[in-house]
Formats: structure tokens, sequence, C-alpha cells
């Protein structure tokens, strides 16, 4: 897993990890592209994790986000 840290403190993973979050996302959580779009909307404004806006604006569920949480240890 590669991480990198910006100077503000927060973290960021690699591009070809958050393209395969992107993916899962819309192939196995069945996340709309418009659920996609506010939370990168928002991300720009606020970038804290993708996930946790997703979350934080009833985008996701629960069970969901723990889905993504379990995705994001293995992959």
């Amino acid at each position: 897993m590669i991480i990198h840290s910006t100077q503000g403190g927060e973290i960021q993973m690699a591009p070809s990890r958050y393209s395969r979050l992107i993916n899962f996302l819309q192939e196995d959580l069945a996340i709309s592209a418009a659920s996609l779009a506010v939370a990168l909307r928002h991300r720009e404004q606020d970038p804290g994790s993708l996930t946790m806006i997703l979350w934080q604006y009833g985008l996701i569920t629960l069970e969901q986000l723990e889905q993504i949480y379990d995705w994001l240890e293995t992959a």
C-alpha cells in the first residue's frame, strides 16, 4: 500500500489504488455516478476521506462503509 502525506497532513492513496476504489464503489457496491460526483465535489472543498463523505451525506449505508474498509485493508 502506498500512502502519501501532503503538507496539510491529509493522507492520500496512490492514483492506481484510488482508481480501483472508485471501480469497487461503482461495480461491487453499485454506488451511482451521481452519488460519487457529489462526494468528489465535496472532497475538493474539504479533502477528507471520500468514503466518510459518502457516509456523512447518506450516500452509502454503514454496512457499505464497513465493506469499503474491508476492501481497503486487502487491496
